[in-house]
Formats: structure tokens, sequence, C-alpha cells
């Protein structure tokens, strides 16, 4: 065996590619046939036989190190883009004596970009023949993998090297072509993976290497460095909340009274600002669409059933995540499975802190069991203990499993009934800490994931199928880059000394009316740009002449770009008091916002019967609800979000329709509906992220926007022609022209 690495090591100094052959250890029966068994770091830079027989496509040595040293043919880094490529590499040569040779691939499966001999890197092939970086495929190992990125084969002989500085290598590190890949003074050397002897089985590196994380997680990476921002004068009111009242009626009998008068207030935040910013900021051409950045944390399922398809959806869709956020964002990446880990700490997305957090991504694998509450604890970790803090903040948590832990009593969680709102990140100041989860296929524990979401003031998604991961990521982060409005309070006041509130239904927010029936409010959090709010208000109205003042409405909130508060001016709504009305019109308005919320009750009283093994009565109570919304006023009009509750319902019917699907994906689907129409706010479910769905309740510009990223994005590895994007931002109140 000595002389076999001694071989190798000669072989490098000379600028060949080398074979290693199968060890003894590993000739047992159990190790897997993949054909050739090679285990090869293919030299950095060509030989001058090599350059020879491959001149049409291998660069020649000066022109390696023209490239390295930086001259006229330099390879610049970029950002590596994540495609469908990068997940699945081919692997070819023919039988007989190709089958000893090492394929070199075009594009390696970690850090995505191309890759030939001569470009300035050393390259690893492993013992299945796939091909990788060696730096890459070494932070790989060093993240506590031993398989192959690729194929998912345990590996027999991992890259090793000695310690990794505190940054990555960069893209155009220089190579030294005798003594291989150098990395502080440390030589490349190929070391078998150490065997279990009591079991015969391969170790798990993890198990070999300790945990890096620190004590504390104070070492998030400072703020860029805010520049003076000024408004768009052309835009004027135009960034600030609109507030709009709609009454029941508008015309009461003067001699009459009403006892559950229905007033609507409805709220729209403003579009995405156009501010004037420094060239650093914008493009320097003028106005530029600034945003508040965002420090985004990533609680990612790891556990062994995200192995194989799963985990490389899951990688591709963390790269369209990173792709998408800007330099003065922030991301940190946990994993976890049995337990959890800091992948990545909280550090601002610029190019090489994409190349960095690509790379952490990639070397995702997976194992154990599913230790939801610890990863959540580990996120809330990142938040709490971070020294610097962006404007907005949000965690994102996906998981495909049940939960098979429990948090001991003395952290607030109780045994077989994890209480997850105690892991949730304490809220500092006025600052929301939202968690958007995501239950991955027919095995996840919808309940528990849904009431981390109700608690925290996120939304809950439902991702039934493998490929639609990126498109729900997509529609969360297209809401989350585009906070317009903060900590959102509305208040409401009556101006009649007869007037009183009687209700506030507000969904899943907060509501309040004060003892004496004069004043309430509500709490609205954040807004996306775009987004619109519903609240109904049930009030009396007293007898009255000529026309009642009912009560007045306000707001006030924080711009988180501009970093002011912004109050703004009372509404008042009236009604007229004619002597006698012949007919009394229903306002559309009101109309179609008492059918969603009594679709939702009727949806969350389904559920509950459908969890008593009611089914029958479950679907019973769908189908009432459907006839009700399409006899109602709104429902005779076409109003689109009438249509889109009644598909919804009637796609929960089919769902409904015998136990075994219901537990596979009736019950998820149900309540990523509930969490859409609570929160007024979109979510993935079903069909719902397609461009032609009747299901696209909320869903803003900018989320539409980013859908339409990332479908022609997997459109490019996959041709298949579909229809135009239509934007969805809001429900109007008659039907439109087709």
């Amino acid at each position: 065996m000595e002389s076999r690495w001694r071989k190798a090591k000669m072989s490098l100094g000379l600028n060949l590619c080398v074979y290693v052959p199968r060890t003894l250890e590993g000739d047992d029966d159990s190790s897997p046939n993949t054909g050739s068994s090679t285990a090869a770091l293919v030299s950095p830079v060509a030989s001058s036989s090599s350059a020879a027989t491959s001149a049409n496509t291998t660069p020649t040595a000066e022109q390696s190190n023209d490239k390295v040293n930086g001259g006229a043919g330099a390879m610049m880094p970029t950002t590596p883009t994540p495609t469908s490529a990068g997940l699945r590499l081919s692997k070819s040569g023919s039988k007989s004596f190709k089958e000893q040779q090492v394929f070199i691939q075009k594009t390696c499966a970690i850090c995505l970009t191309t890759m030939k001999p001569g470009q300035g890197h050393a390259l690893f092939t492993a013992e299945c023949s796939h091909t990788f970086h060696f730096h890459c495929i070494s932070a790989n190992v060093k993240h506590g993998s031993s398989s192959c990125p690729v194929c998912r084969i345990k590996w027999k002989e991992l890259p090793f090297r000695g310690p990794l500085p505190a940054e990555l290598p960069q893209v155009n590190a220089r190579i030294n072509p005798v003594n291989g890949y150098q990395n502080g003074g440390h030589n490349t050397v190929l070391r078998p993976l150490p065997r279990a002897r009591s079991s015969g089985r391969l170790h798990h590196l993890s198990a070999l290497l300790p945990d890096t994380d620190p004590s504390t997680f104070n070492d998030d990476e400072p703020l860029e460095l805010s520049c003076e921002a000024t408004e768009d004068p052309q835009q004027g009111s135009l960034r600030t909340v609109e507030i709009k009242t709609h009454p029941e009626f508008t015309e009461v009998p003067e001699n009459s009274s009403e006892r559950n008068f229905t007033v609507l207030i409805h709220l729209k935040a403003p579009l995405a600002q156009h501010l004037q910013t420094p060239s650093n900021l914008g493009d320097g051409n003028g106005p530029s669409t600034a945003r508040a950045p965002v420090d985004l944390i990533t609680v990612l399922d790891v556990s062994g059933s995200m192995a194989g398809t799963k985990l490389a959806l899951l990688k591709r869709a963390m790269g369209f995540v990173i792709q998408n956020l800007g330099s003065s964002d922030r991301l940190s990446v946990i994993a976890f499975s049995s337990s959890a880990r800091r992948l990545f700490p909280l550090r601002r997305m610029t190019e090489s802190g994409r190349q960095q957090s690509l790379l952490a991504v990639n070397s995702l694998t997976s194992n154990g069991g599913t230790n939801i509450a610890e990863g959540l604890r580990k996120g809330s970790k990142v938040i709490e203990e971070r020294q610097a803090k962006n404007p907005v903040c949000s965690i994102i948590l996906l998981s495909d499993g049940q939960d098979t832990y429990t948090v001991s009593p003395t952290a607030g969680v109780h045994k077989g009934a994890p209480e997850y709102c105690a892991l949730l990140p304490s809220t500092n100041g006025n600052q929301q800490v939202s968690v958007h989860v995501f239950g991955f296929g027919a095995d996840h524990d919808s309940v528990s994931l849904h009431s981390i979401s109700q608690t925290s003031g996120g939304t809950f998604s439902f991702i039934e199928t493998e490929a639609a991961i990126q498109d729900a990521f997509a529609q969360c982060i297209g809401g989350l880059l585009s906070v317009v409005a903060q900590g959102l309070h509305v208040k409401v006041e009556s101006l009649h000394p007869d007037v009183h509130f009687g209700s506030i239904r507000s969904g899943s927010y907060s509501s309040r009316v004060s003892d004496d029936k004069r004043n309430g409010s509500i709490d609205v959090g954040d807004l996306y740009a775009e987004e619109e709010r519903d609240f109904l208000v049930s009030v009396n109205v007293p007898p009255g002449y000529g026309e009642t003042t009912l009560l007045k409405v306000g707001c006030v909130y924080k711009d988180p770009l501009m970093k002011e508060t912004v109050n703004m001016a009372d509404v008042q709504v009236k009604i007229s008091r004619p002597a006698f009305v012949s007919v009394q019109s229903v306002s559309i308005e009101v109309d179609r916002q008492k059918n969603r919320l009594h679709a939702a009750e009727v949806m969350a009283e389904a559920r509950f019967s459908a969890e008593r093994g009611d089914l029958t009565n479950a679907v019973s109570l769908l189908e009432d609800c459907r006839r009700m919304i399409m006899g109602s006023a709104s429902g005779q009009s076409g109003d689109r979000l009438c249509q889109a509750l009644d598909a919804e319902l009637k796609e929960m019917q089919d769902r409904m329709a015998n136990r075994q699907r219901y537990e596979a994906s009736g019950r998820a689907y149900v309540l990523s509906g509930l969490s859409s129409h609570s929160w007024q706010r979109a979510t993935a479910r079903g069909d719902s992220t397609d461009s032609e769905s009747l299901i696209q309740a909320y869903q803003t510009s900018s989320m539409v926007d980013m859908l339409l990223r990332s479908q022609t994005m997997s459109r490019s590895s996959a041709p298949r022609q579909t229809p135009q994007m239509r934007h969805a931002k809001s429900f109007p109140a008659r039907p439109q022209p087709r």
C-alpha cells in the first residue's frame, strides 16, 4: 500500500493523472459496484503529451498559466448559477481500457462552474468516477460529507488536507504544479476513510469531526454601510399605505336602526419604492428600485428521508434563493437531522458570500432522524445573538418528516407535544420575526409545522411534489424582499355617541375592542409591496337624519427603508339617511370578504370533523359552503375571489374522499389554505404557484416576478411550452373582460 502512495506522489510531481487501484480493505462484497474503482488527483497543468493529443479541448500550460496569473485570458471569478445540469453529472467512457481512465465532467457538481485540466484548479476524481474541483470537495468533506454529492455512494478514500483558513479558497487560487493544491502550506493527499472494526461498516465522517458551532453566534458579518437615500419627489403619496372603507349599505332609512352593521376596512401597501440612491446602491443611472435588506435564516431538514432527489432539489432551490439575495442581505444556513448544526454564519451575500454559501449548501448530506425543535432553536439563536440587525428578519423552515425528538420540560417543551412557541426567537423592540414553514411530501408533521407558523406570524406551505420546492421558496422570498411597511397598527374610533363596536373580524391578526365599545385596534405587522388587508368591523347604527358619521379609521407604521414613522390621516365612514329606501344593495366588497371569512371558518370545521373520522360530514360542510358562496351577491357577479374559493373548497372535498388521501395530502392542504386566508398572504399548496391556477390568492407583483424567474430557470433545463405568467395582485370586485 505504501508503494502505491509513493507512486501517486511521484505522478503528481510529473503532472500525470493517477489511477489508484482498489485497496485490499475495499475488496469485500459489500462495497458498491460502480465500474472501475478510481481515486485520483488530476494534475492542474496538462502534460505535454496530453496537450498534444487533446489540443482541441485542453489549453496548453502557457495558456493555463496566463489565466491563473491574470493575463489577457484570465478567468474572472463569477458566482455560479445553479441549474439542473449541476445536479446530475453524466458518467461516460467506453468499456475495456477507457474504463480505467479518469473522465472529466464539464461542470463541478458542488460549485456548478466549468472545469478542465489546465485552468489553474486541482481536480479530484472519486472512486465512483465523478470529478470535482479539489477545493470544493475538500470543503464538502470539511462540512461532514463522506459520500459522493452526485450518486450518494459512500467513499472509502477521501480528499484530505490540513486545517482550513477562515476564508474558503477563491476560484482563481494559485496552483503549485509540483506539490499539488496548496493551502496554508499543507499538501494535498488522499486518505482512506477509517472503518468500524465492530460492524465492518463505514463511519459517517460527521462522527469524526467535532461540532464547529461556537458557543455564541455573535460572529455575524457587519451590515453594509448605509448611504443616505432621498425620496423620489414624483412619487408623492404613492409610497404610503392606502386606506379605504366600505359600509355594508350606503343608505339606511332614517327611522331604522341596525344592530350588526358591517364596515369593511381595506388597506393596500404601496408599490416598491423608487429612491434617489448613490451609485454604489443603485446602478448609477438615476432612480433605482430600493428595498429594505433582509436577514434570512434557513433551517433545513437533512434527515435520511431527504436522500436522493429531494436533497438535490432542495440544493437547487437554495441556490436560487442565494442568487436572488442582494449584497446588503445576509444569509445563515442551519441543517438538522438527529441534531442541528450551523453550516454557514450570518453573512452578506456579496460575490464571495454567495460562493461560500453555495459551497455550504452543496455540502449537505442526508442521514439520521428529524429534530425540528433543535433546528428551530439554533435558528432562533442566530437571530437573538447577532450583533447587527437588518430591518427585515425571517426564518424559512423546511421539513419532510415527523419530529422524532423532544426537548426537556425545563425548556418549555413537553414530551409527546413539543411546545415550539418556546423555541421561537424572542422579539427585541418592534421587529417581527416570522417563521415561514414548508411541509415537504406526504409524511411531514403538518399540524406541528402549521402551529409554528401561526405562532410566529408566518405562513405554512404544503409542497406536495418535489419539483415545486423552488417555486414555493421563490414566492416566499418574493414577498420578504419587498417589505414596505413594518409594525402597522390600525385604529378605529366611534364618532357618534350612540355608535358602539360589536366585533372585529381580523383572522389571525390580533384585534381589541375597548371596554366602552367606542375604540378598537388591529395589529397588522409587516406588509409586502402591493399587499392588501381586509378587516370587517361590526357596529350598531342608531336612527338618524340626513347623514350619520359612524367612525374613523387611521393607521401608523414604520417605513423600513426611509427609517421613519408614518402616520396616515384618518378616513371617516358615513352613510346617508333618506326617509325611504326602495332597494338596499349590499356592497360587493363587503360581501366577498364575508365569503372569505366564512370559507375559512368552514375549512376549520371540516378539518375538525375529518380528524374525528367523520369525512362524510366534512365533505358536506364544504359543499354547503360552496353553494352559499356561489349564490351570494358577489358570487353571482362573477367575483374572482369567490371563484377561487369555490375551486379550493372543491379540491379539499376531493382530498377528503377517503382516510388514506386525507392523511397523505388533505390535512396539509387544508392547513395551508387556512394559513393563507387567516393571514391574507400567499402560500404554496397544490398547483397554486402555477400560472393557470385559480387558487392564486394574495399573490403580489413581487411574488409573481420571482415565480417567473424560478420557472424560467426550470424551463431552461427542461424546455416546455408554458403560458405567460398572470399577475394576481388582488381580486377585483367585479369580473374583468377577457
